[in-house]
Order: structure tokens, then sequence, then C-alpha cells
């Protein structure tokens, strides 16, 4: 294929993200939008000069006709209905935003039916795909096994509707902070087990949230691996944009004989007892994950994703045990 035929659903801040690498590539077209808000439908079709534009994504697979080369799909977590299962039933390579959705079962389902097709598919997880994180995964081979890993995602509260309940979004660890929880298990492997515990009463409904505010606070999960790593992941939504504190997000890895400091989406600091570096980012990680997924449509090279729906899926199960700990207080074992 000469270019590859998108079909968008869900024209929002992420998509946009996207949408400013695409126009970089020559070798992308977007060929039909979904939204149900029709200011962003428009502006996201007037991007591409595209005539296909509709209100839901039930429309968009009705009129694929065989058009479409493969869906991108950034819709709330609550917003995955059949989207998927259709795609996967029409044979439709796509890209989903991650969470992929709050509901497992759902999941576990759309990941059944892709199998079925063997279908291409790409989940969100942008991190791995950075030029900072390829630093980490290729050097922590050459150094002494085990040692602890601090994690956090603190902040103040997205204003996008759905982060505001926990039901609507999983939590702030499910919904935002499982990029640090897929990039820990991409650069350590599987978790042994995961303790976590929540707190709410910091941040009060309806003052600088909606009535509806009804997420933790912040949390903590205490996650075990092999070759005795233990990673104590943080999450927290309780900081005022307008304090003017900004608390440092990313991963510290302390090994015996080095230490990585990740700075999320900055820059990397790595110390020996011979030097220290100072590394920043240089790549988009976003347009070299579209990268990724357009190629391997065109090529067929399946290697070069680096998260598919199946192995997304474990780092989702691996949040929602954090919040099943949270809720009950018990340690949860994988192995």
């Amino acid at each position: 294929m000469e270019k590859v035929r998108l079909g968008l659903i869900g024209c929002g801040g992420r998509a946009k993200a996207h949408i400013k690498g695409w126009l970089a590539m020559d070798d992308v077209e977007v060929v039909a939008v979904a939204d149900p808000i029709e200011e962003r439908r428009m502006e996201a079709a007037e991007n591409f000069g595209c005539k296909n534009i509709y209100k839901n994504h039930t429309e968009l697979l009705d009129n694929a006709n065989g058009n479409i080369d493969a869906l991108v799909i950034c819709v709330e977590p609550t917003a995955h209905d059949d989207m998927e299962l259709r795609a996967a039933e029409m044979g439709i390579p796509f890209l989903v935003e991650k969470p992929m959705s709050i509901d497992l079962d759902l999941c576990e389902r759309i990941l059944k039916a892709v199998k079925e097709k063997d279908l291409l598919t790409s989940v969100g997880f942008q991190d791995r795909y950075q030029d900072l994180t390829d630093i980490i995964k290729n050097e922590l081979p050459n150094h002494k096994k085990g040692g602890l890993v601090y994690g956090s995602w603190v902040g103040g509260i997205p204003g996008v509707w759905w982060w505001q309940k926990k039901s609507y979004c999983g939590g702030q660890l499910v919904e935002q902070n499982i990029h640090l929880l897929d990039e820990l298990r991409y650069l350590f492997g599987e978790p042994l087990s995961v303790y976590a515990t929540a707190s709410t009463g910091i941040v009060k409904a309806g003052e600088l949230c909606s009535e509806e505010y009804d997420t933790d606070d912040h949390s903590t999960a205490v996650i075990r691996f092999e070759n005795n790593v233990t990673a104590t992941l943080v999450s927290g939504c309780y900081i005022k944009k307008n304090d003017g504190v900004r608390p440092r997000c990313g991963l510290y890895i302390t090994l015996e004989d080095i230490i990585f400091d990740y700075r999320l989406r900055n820059n990397l600091i790595i110390e020996t007892k011979n030097e220290t570096r100072d590394i920043k980012r240089v790549e988009d990680q976003t347009y070299t994950l579209d990268r990724a997924f357009i190629d391997a449509l065109k090529t067929g090279d399946r290697s070069l994703i680096r998260s598919d729906y199946e192995d997304a899926m474990k780092s989702l199960r691996l949040g929602f045990a954090a919040n099943r700990s949270m809720e009950t207080g018990e340690v949860i074992y994988f192995k």
C-alpha cells in the first residue's frame, strides 16, 4: 500500500497528538473520523481534507466498505463498547489508547476475538517507544541485578470529566500512572506480587473539582519482580495547579552499581561510580509509537509493536490487581 488509510474514532486531546505526527508522515491519510462533538470531528477532518465525517463509531464502521486499512481509537475508558469487537470481526487492525477499557470482561472478549483473527494491534503505551527508555532497557543487562525502584506520578486533577470518578476511569493508577506501571513491566518483566493502599480526604468534592469527585487522592503500590527488584509506585492528584509546586515524576532505579533517574518524558540522569550523564529526550514518543504501527501495517513485521493488545492486558490486569489490594488490604500474588 502506498498510503495507509486510517479511520479515527475519538477526536479529542489525545487524538490531536496523533494527528500532529500523521501530518508529518507522507504515507498516512486519515479517511474517516468519528466523534459525538461536531467541533472536534470537523477540526480533525480539516487536517486531511477528510470527507467521511461521522457522529459515532457505528456510523464509521457501517460505512467502512473496505476503504480503511486500520483504526485508531482515542475514547474515554467507559466509551469502549463494540468498536474493537466489530473491528476484529471486520479484520481491521487497530491502535487503541490506554486504558483499553475499565471493563476487564469486555477486554478479555476483545482479546479473544483479536487472537482468533490473528489481528495486528497496538496499545498506546507511549513510554515504551522513548529513546530514554531504550537506553535504560539496553543498559540494564550490563549491571548487577537487584535493587529498589521508586516511581511517581503526582500532580493535579486533569480537566477531563471522566477522570474524577473512579468508577469511570479506574482511578489514577489505572487511568494515568498505568504508563509507569507498564514501563516497569517492560523493564523488569512480569510481577510476582502487588500490595497497594490508597487515601482520600485531601481533595474536597466541589472544590477545584466536580461535585462527583470520588477517586483516590493518592495511592501507593509495592510491586515485587524477579531478580530481587521491588518497585514502589505512587500516584497522587492532590497538588493544586496554582500552588507552584511541581513534584518530580518518573522512575528512580537504584541498582548496586548504577542509578537511572528517569524524569518523565524529559531527561535521564545516569550515575555510576565514575561518571554522571544527563541525557535529554530527543524523540517524540507518540510519533515513534505511530510510526511503528504504520510500518508494521505496511511490512507485516509485528516485532515493531512494543505493546499489542495481549501484552497490554497484562498491565491493565496489574493495575486492577493493585485496586483490589487497595480495597481488601490483601497482597495479590501472580506466581
